[in-house]
This record gives C-alpha cells, structure tokens and sequence, in this order.
C-alpha cells in the first residue's frame, strides 16, 4: 500500500487514548516501530505524563523521528495496511486507524524546531503501553512548544509546567543554545513563569534570566521590516505580511514559500 497524499478520511476526531481499543492501536504502531528498527520517540501528552505527572486528555499520539526517517516510518505503516499520508511535507505526517491517529512529527509548524540527533542522545527510557521507548527530552519539548502561540491553541502552560517540574535540572545552556537568535521567545516565557509562579522563581537561575536579559541589547538583526510573528502563529501575522513585512520563516529558511502557503491554508480551513 502507498503513502496516501490524499485528504484524510472525514470525521478523523479520534476516540480518547483511554480507551482498550485506542491503546492497541497505539501499541500496534510503538510495535511496528520497534521491528522496523527506526528510531523514534515519544511526545506529546503521554511525555507530559512522564515529565510533569498529569496527563492532559491527549486526542492523538505523537511519535518524533528523523526528517529522513519520516517517509520510512509512514511506509512501514502503509505496508502493515493503514491510511498514512505526509500531511504537511515540511513537518508531520499521520497514520490513520478508523478514528484515531498517531502524527509522526520531525519539526515543526514553523520549520524552526527540527528533530536531530541531539534528542535521540538526551532522550529518557520509559515504557508506554507495555512497550520500551525513549521519551522526548525536556528540553526539546520546551523548545518546541515555545513557539505554539495560535488563536486555537497556546502551549505556553505547557513551557512553564516543563519549567517548574524540572528547572534545577534542566540543561540551561544547551536549551538556551536551542533557541539561538529565536532567545527572546524563551525569555518571555521565564518572565511569565516568574509571574504565574512567583514562590518559585528560584527555580530558573539567575544567570539565566540575566544573560538573556543582556543580549535585549543585540542590534536588530535585519534593516527591512521583518515579522518574526509568523514564527509563533500561522495566521495571526498574515496581514502583517500583506503590508510589506518580509516572512521571518523565509529570511531564515525555514520553510519554502510552497510550504508556508500549504500550511497557511490549513488555518483558514480550520
């Protein structure tokens, strides 16, 4: 059976992870995965489990693998007889089983955030559903999540509750490498935590907070207008670039303007 690059079948809500039969669909795949031998981990509500100790409804199941990895993992999915399509090229595809899925994610929305060997080396063993896996790293998932700043959906509860479970263990310098010239976006999120958890604001060092504070002084880093929002929400800027803001997406290479178009789309359809 081939990658299917057709729109997914109507009515894809899927049922609850909760439920038996949800589980064995997702155990199924975790199994599937494992066999193939291609590497993978996982994100998304179940890794919120294990980091923080509350799961949070999760209506899908997500699996992060290599950018190369990606076409191989749907494959092996089409070959063992479900729907797989590569939903956006530049970021996630997803394995379909009547309503429930898995997204099988190597970046993100923005094309900033790509899965590389580094989250594989800091990634933690666990077991999900009976099966050996390897968890997303804390670090990555606050850098990933840092830049989810849609109307529909904002993560940033999500950064601060990474931050309060595991600040005095975090790896600070290599999250703050993460975000490279991105670093305000990870500085406005520490801002926030201080306000929402002000008896634990020790919990983010002070060298942190004060580097990040002493780089607001960097010179811009373009002289024509760009828009860095398109970098948080893909279309709470779309009238920003109308009005003659260059894409921060594009100024960075991030994504292609055939991508950012695609994935622009699907927000208008929503």
């Amino acid at each position: 059976m081939a990658i299917s690059e057709l729109r997914r079948p109507a009515r894809a809500r899927p049922t609850p992870p909760g439920g038996a039969s949800a589980r064995a669909f997702y155990r199924r795949v975790l199994e599937l995965l494992r066999r193939a031998g291609i590497p993978f981990m996982v994100g998304g509500g179940f890794a919120m489990e294990r980091h923080i100790g509350r799961l949070r409804d999760p209506w899908d199941f997500d699996v992060f693998v290599m950018p190369e990895d990606a076409r191989r993992v749907l494959q092996a999915a089409a070959d063992a007889g479900y729907y797989t399509r590569l939903a956006h090229p530049h970021w996630v595809g997803k394995i379909y089983h009547r309503r429930r899925y898995v997204d099988v994610i190597f970046s993100s929305g923005n094309g900033v955030v790509r899965v590389d060997p580094a989250w594989f080396e800091n990634s933690i063993a666990s077991e999900v559903f009976g099966v050996p896996v390897r968890l997303c790293p804390i670090e990555e998932m606050i850098w990933s999540k840092s830049f989810v700043m849609e109307h529909e959906r904002f993560d940033g509860a999500d950064v601060l509750h990474l931050v309060r479970t595991a600040g005095t263990s975090l790896d600070w310098p290599r999250l703050i490498d993460r975000f490279g010239p991105f670093h305000r976006v990870l500085l406005a999120h520490l801002v926030l935590f201080g306000f929402v958890y002000p008896n634990d604001r020790d919990l983010v060092p002070e060298w942190v907070l004060h580097g990040l504070l002493a780089r607001l002084d960097e010179p811009a880093p373009a002289l024509e207008p760009v828009c860095y929002g398109t970098l948080l929400s893909r279309s709470a800027y779309v009238h920003d670039l109308a009005e003659g803001f260059r894409d921060a997406r594009l100024v960075h290479g991030a994504m292609s303007e055939e991508q950012i178009a695609r994935w622009t789309a699907g927000a208008k359809r929503r």
